[in-house]
């Protein structure tokens, strides 16, 4: 028998490997996980599922993984079936001649070694899988079409805390320092929004106008952070529950940040992860801050959790409908001018990726994020405009709730929106969904209703020269005048330093060479609240004044800026090129500098040490042990800088003999 099974197998398994979501309905997967090694994920798993045609196999993703003690029940008669199984390398395969209209449990015993997707870093693991990606750590269906109702167990070090999807049910005791978390999801899911965090943190918790509990993470040293960075959580999520009219489809809302994350954030259903470079203070808010991102991941709830697209051609339904509700909640906070201007540079990102011959279509599946993100966004922007506020948000909550639970294609949206609207949309479609090129006539027309936008386009030097002078004395926008200060054209004057701190900003960065007449002027920006501008100051000021070069970096010492350390970095840097400020020290100045590039620090920390090494050509033997480790880093970014850093530097002689001999070592 299972020599025949597996002979059978090569054939059907090619048949229903494409073909599954329409034979076989995957309905909960129950795992009881357990990680105590480094790097090994295991448990047991109990899989529902229902066949809904006859067939002799089904399959769940697993890839390189070991099992033990498979058992298949068919819960229509509670009999165990006697069946084979396969393992490849990328799935586990049942061989049974299963019934149609029949529900089936499958359990097993399994462990792997996930290379993606799962990453323990120091002393957090957290899960990343968008795309197809889940499967490395966690037995599942990839299809997105195939939504499945998730439920984790998860056994770890209770001086831990341990999130996943859905309620938070229980936690059990299970020895004197381990426990179990038991999360439950009572709706279904695509598998790659399943999600599992473990880490050292605190937590702040909120109460939404409806009732559900917002729960803010964060390390415990960041305490005096969470404020400023999760500011207007509450004010987003009431106001998006408000605005798209369903209400939060999932009884709870975690946010967590994560080391050496591989974007900024993801949207995992009831749990967003997002980096911890967006954790900031009160200062740091003022020039990054998390509130976009935020903003975006809570909008994706409805868009791509609630509603999935069926295909990567259907991909702008979650990803430009979740940056449009970002950005409907964005103006709901920071006002029309603020929409509008982000608007204006969606369109500049545009027609920068068109003018460099990439625009694609927003139904093309190989577009890139720009189209996917910023033309959807304003493709909804512009189909509001066309049939009306009413007309667009009874669509959208219609569109909702018919297909909730359920996956979409763009026809399903379109199809709402002319039935509220009474229009045809045949022409819409056409123009900005099937069609590569912007509709650029469309959209200057459309940013022009905004005052504040035409205010914008409108201020010129080159226009205007007799005004030139005037414009940063007068009460223009801000962006307005950072146009003006843009202009080559254009020089700056002692007044202009009277202003607020997005102009100071770019006076900061404009004025790179000072006149006496100027430096008490300029000075004045290393008081404000900004890390970018106290960089940009810093540097200048230091440049420009040699004989004061020890006052500014009295005064910096204690200034680290976002979580790379920008203004902490070039600090170390100017103080080992400052001979008459505290020359004892060099060393010890050097040694943290070079520090920072070790393993233990966030990637982008390390970045910017590596950055400063290379520009003070300070590397050793150290610092190039690390470089060498960054090259196989989980992050992708990091890890193509570090190999494309360690190209230059093998092209050094006393570089590459060192370089050479680390790698030979290892």
């Amino acid at each position: 028998m299972k020599s025949f099974f597996s002979l059978l197998s090569v054939f059907i398994f090619g048949i229903v490997s494409a073909q599954q979501v329409d034979i076989v309905d995957f309905e909960r997967i129950k795992a009881e996980l357990n990680i105590e090694n480094k790097n090994i994920v295991s448990g047991t798993v109990a899989v529902y599922f229902k066949t809904m045609k006859a067939v002799d196999s089904v399959y769940l993703d697993a890839l390189n993984m070991e099992f033990r003690g498979l058992k298949l029940i068919d819960l229509s008669k509670n009999e165990v079936e006697a069946f084979d199984f396969q393992i490849d390398v990328d799935k586990v395969v049942i061989l049974n001649r299963f019934k149609e209209n029949t529900d089936y449990l499958l359990q097993f015993w399994y462990a792997a070694e996930p290379k993606k997707a799962l990453y323990f870093v120091d002393d957090q693991i957290w899960t990343q899988g968008q795309g197809k990606y889940t499967s490395n750590w966690l037995p599942s269906i990839d299809d997105t079409n195939d939504k499945i109702e998730f439920d984790l167990s998860v056994s770890y070090d209770d001086s831990y805390e341990v999130l996943a999807n859905g309620q938070l049910i229980s936690k059990e005791t299970i020895s004197q320092n381990r426990t179990t978390w038991h999360y439950d999801m009572t709706k279904s899911m695509s598998s790659y929004l399943v999600a599992l965090v473990i880490g050292k943190y605190n937590k702040n918790t909120e109460t939404s106008e409806s009732g559900t509990p917002l729960e803010y993470y964060y390390y415990p040293e960041d305490s005096a952070k969470v404020e400023s960075t999760y500011r207007y959580s509450k004010h987003m999520f009431d106001f998006l529950e408000e605005e798209i009219g369903v209400p939060y489809p999932w009884g709870v809302y975690r946010q967590v940040p994560v080391k050496d994350f591989l974007y900024s954030g993801m949207e995992n259903t009831t749990l967003t992860i997002f980096s911890d470079a967006l954790v900031v203070d009160a200062i740091g808010f003022n020039d990054r801050n998390y509130v976009n991102v935020n903003a975006h991941e809570l909008a994706h709830q409805w868009f791509g959790n609630l509603v999935t697209a069926t295909s990567g051609e259907h991909h702008w339904l979650q990803e430009g409908f979740a940056t449009y509700y970002a950005l409907l909640a964005e103006r709901d906070v920071f006002g029309e001018d603020y929409y509008y201007w982000r608007l204006h540079e969606y369109a500049q990102q545009l027609l920068e990726q068109e003018n460099a011959g990439e625009n694609t279509a927003l139904l093309d599946p190989k577009s890139s994020s720009v189209t996917f993100y910023q033309k959807g966004c304003w493709a909804l922007h512009a189909l509001r405009e066309q049939v009306g506020e009413d007309a667009f948000t009874s669509a959208v909550r219609n569109y909702l709730l018919k297909h909730q639970y359920k996956n979409v294609q763009t026809s399903d949206f379109i199809e709402e929106v002319e039935m509220t609207s009474g229009q045809d949309l045949s022409e819409f479609v056409s123009l900005w969904l099937e069609d590569s090129v912007l509709p650029q006539d469309a959209m200057v027309q459309s940013l022009k209703n905004s005052e504040f936008i035409k205010e914008y386009m409108d201020v010129s030097c080159e226009t205007y020269p007799a005004k030139c002078r005037d414009y940063l004395v007068s009460d223009i926008s801000d962006k307005a005048k950072i146009k003006i200060l843009s202009q080559p054209s254009y020089e700056v004057e002692l007044e202009d330093f009277n202003n607020n701190l997005e102009v100071r900003q770019a006076i900061a960065q404009k004025l790179t060479t000072i006149s006496l007449e100027f430096k008490r002027s300029y000075e004045t920006l290393l008081n404000d609240a900004s890390y970018v501008t106290i960089e940009s100051a810093l540097y200048n000021l230091w440049v420009n004044f040699p004989a004061d070069r020890a006052k500014y970096l009295h005064q910096t010492k204690d200034i680290y800026g976002f979580n790379d350390y920008n203004v902490k970095l070039l600090w170390l840097a100017l103080h080992l090129n400052t001979i008459e400020y505290q020359p004892d020290k060099q060393q010890a100045v050097f040694e943290e500098l070079r520090g920072y590039t070790d393993p233990k620090f966030s990637f982008d920390l390390r970045m910017n040490a590596f950055n400063y090494l290379k520009l003070i050509n300070g590397f050793d033997k150290v610092s190039l042990a690390n470089l060498v480790q960054a090259t196989s880093h989980h992050n992708w970014r990091f890890q193509q800088f570090a190999k494309r850093l360690m190209v230059e530097l093998k092209g050094i002689d006393a570089y590459r003999q060192i370089l050479n001999g680390i790698i030979n070592k290892e």
